[in-house]
């Protein structure tokens, strides 16, 4: 990652949404390599992916989302749409959501100039520099044609590694929070049998999101049990207290500590 997440923290929680973007993700032709990777990139530098939408190539419904979105989260991201076909839509969807006009981008257009000849600049080429007023643009030092960012959407290609340097790209101009931090528990027990233990503890520590994640291995049935939160010190309060509810149980011989997030 192009930042050092450590700059420019915010002790507020720092929120994001995800747009996908595509009839091939829907109908299953293309399987989206996004998501996964934006969540553990944002969750790395300290913003929160808390929602995750799948749309089709459909102007009404790229608005909706991005309107519903972008007043509920700090930051709306999405991939997809903005190629040089007839079905990416997602620059004129956008400018749409926001009321603004679009039209080619003498910056954008600049930087594709760099890339190709100006026979090659065919009017399918050229909707890839159709920009909405007041956006600043995304850097792509894959393919040159950019992103770009209005107020709080950043709109990103869906190929993956442009995608990805688009996003190393904005990083810099985004606000981060506290990031997430794990405790992980292996038990040798059923997540049932564990249940209304976690739940008590999860009552004592509202503040700690606390989940169970059932696996079987060489005949071994059990669950890790995954707490997550920004305050280290409760973290570990929270940490203490499953173990507390894990020997009175009689489950802690067979328990460890793993360690963080547990895939």
């Amino acid at each position: 990652m192009a930042e050092d997440p450590s700059q420019d923290v915010s002790e507020t929680v720092v929120t994001a949404a995800l747009i996908v973007i595509g009839d091939e993700i829907l109908s299953g032709r293309t399987k989206d390599k996004n998501i996964g990777y934006l969540a553990e990139y944002l969750t790395a530098i300290g913003i929160r992916l808390e929602e995750v939408r799948v749309v089709p190539d459909d102007e009404d419904r790229i608005v909706e989302a991005v309107n519903t979105l972008r007043a509920q989260f700090t930051y709306v991201f999405t991939t997809g749409g903005i190629g040089p076909t007839h079905d990416d839509i997602t620059a004129d969807s956008v400018a749409k959501a926001f009321g603004v006009p679009i039209d080619i981008d003498e910056r954008a257009l600049a930087l594709m100039r760099q890339r190709y000849e100006p026979e090659r600049l065919t009017e399918a080429r050229l909707r890839m520099a159709r920009i909405p007023d007041g956006a600043d643009l995304v850097d792509n030092s894959v393919s040159i044609t950019p992103g770009f960012m209005l107020e709080n959407v950043i709109v990103m290609a869906g190929v993956p590694r442009i995608m990805q340097v688009m996003l190393d790209a904005v990083t810099p101009r985004l606000k981060k929070g506290r990031k997430m931090l794990s405790r992980t528990v292996r038990v040798e027990a059923p997540e049932g049998d564990l249940a209304p233990g976690l739940s008590t503890v999860q009552a004592a520590f509202g503040d700690v999101q606390m989940g169970s994640y059932p696996f079987f291995e060489k005949g071994t049935l059990g669950s890790h049990l995954v707490l997550r939160g920004t305050d280290e010190p409760r973290l570990e309060e929270a940490r203490i207290a499953i173990w507390q509810m894990l020997r009175d149980a009689g489950f802690a011989d067979n328990a460890r500590d793993v360690g963080g997030d547990i895939d």
